[in-house]
């Protein structure tokens, strides 16, 4: 679902009171784990975090003007939704995540290409997220993205 929002706080303003929840504690660990230099905005019609311009002035191939995308998270129709590029680019980053999430988490993984998606709000592995978000620098994924996706 698209939400139209001035800020991440207002974004999550108008999430229903069950996703609310989950997408707070989300939000408040991704800010706390990401390594310095990530920033938070809305970004596509969801919550943001990106490489800013100022530390990567080519910014997103796509679309230069805006800053290069790292992780996104957005209530959906039917789930939430976790967008990490890291493991989407990194496939040792990839194989660890999956080999993890059995261990904290009693559903099957539903995962597409970056999208992680979790339908059930009391089943999401909160501690396995926050490693996640720890796994990787600014820079770590700069070059990851220079040489394994920017083309």
């Amino acid at each position: 679902m698209k939400y139209e929002a001035s800020s991440p706080d207002n974004y999550i303003a108008q999430l229903p009171p069950e996703r609310k929840v989950a997408i707070e504690k989300l939000r408040g660990i991704i800010l706390k784990k990401l390594p310095h230099g990530f920033e938070e905005q809305l970004s596509y019609g969801m919550l943001g975090y990106v490489v800013p311009h100022t530390l990567y002035p080519a910014g997103y191939h796509v679309k230069p003007d805006l800053p290069l995308p790292f992780i996104n998270l957005a209530s959906q129709k039917n789930f939430i939704a976790l967008y990490h590029s890291g493991i989407y680019a990194d496939i040792t980053l990839m194989n660890w995540f999956k080999s993890e999430y059995p261990k904290h988490c009693k559903r099957k993984l539903d995962m597409g290409k970056s999208c992680i998606r979790f339908k059930s709000m009391d089943d999401i592995p909160y501690e396995l997220i926050a490693e996640l978000c720890t796994k990787m620098t600014p820079q770590q994924w700069i070059d990851l993205y220079e040489n394994n996706i920017k083309k």
